[in-house]
């Protein structure tokens, strides 16, 4: 009886532990779900955006990218929070022509991307810092900029915005959040305070397109963003234009 007895309670003893375990792994995986289900765009709708996109720019590289940013695409209300996504996606598809080009285009451009006044120099080559990625990540420094924040080696390495389908989104949505480029706010401050998408255009290349210098550009991203938001069922709100 005796031994039965703690075998019972050796068996009660081993059942608790295992619940306590369980748990931590199915919460790992929740987490993994909901970081997944938090961005709001789904993969189809995303597929319906890009129907020509190349396969390196996959929506899983895509959603592994938003751990770098938790607050990208998931701040203040749902609206805000499709709209952000929706802004983020319209200016890719301007940037990149529809998600095709991984690089920029015009080699001839490439050398012209290395700052030698900086205190680091150009690691990778005089011609390594040419454009890549969904918002074309260019120069040494913003390499080295986005690459500290990220925790990446992309001064000495910039291939891998080409190479790493996450890392290429990560480097786009670190501008996104961070930079205000011609602009005088961050996109992602322009579309969660309410400032409206042009300001985005602003933040991106508006010494380029804004003030009227370049409609056709703009009314381009306009319109990718005003089907995008479609896509997703959100109104795309006022301010539309820089």
């Amino acid at each position: 009886m005796v031994v039965r007895r703690l075998l019972s309670l050796l068996a009660i003893a081993l059942a608790g532990a295992i619940a306590l375990v369980a748990p931590s792994v199915s919460s790992a995986q929740d987490r993994d779900d909901v970081g997944i289900m938090a961005f709001p765009v789904s993969e189809s709708q995303f597929n319906q955006m890009f129907p020509n996109r190349n396969p390196f720019y996959t929506y899983s590289g895509l959603t592994q990218a938003l751990s770098a940013y938790p607050a990208f695409a998931n701040t203040g209300s749902d609206t805000t929070k499709k709209q952000e996504a929706a802004a983020f996606l319209a200016n890719v598809n301007h940037e990149t022509g529809g998600l095709v080009h991984i690089v920029e285009q015009n080699e001839a451009n490439y050398p012209h991307y290395c700052d030698r006044s900086q205190p680091y120099g150009c690691p990778a080559g005089q011609a390594a810092y040419y454009g890549r990625g969904p918002i074309q990540l260019s120069w040494n420094f913003n390499y080295k900029a986005a690459g500290d924040a990220l925790g990446i080696n992309l001064l000495n390495d910039p291939w891998k915005v080409q190479n790493d389908s996450a890392v290429a989104w990560k480097t786009g949505i670190w501008y996104w959040m961070t930079q205000n480029g011609p602009g005088t706010m961050t996109p992602h401050n322009a579309m969660v305070g309410g400032h409206g998408f042009g300001q985005t255009i602003r933040s991106i290349n508006g010494a380029l397109e804004c003030d009227g210098k370049n409609p056709g550009q703009v009314q381009s991203r306009v319109s990718a963003y005003q089907r995008f938001a479609g896509i997703i069922g959100v109104d795309p709100g006022g301010n539309l234009y820089c």
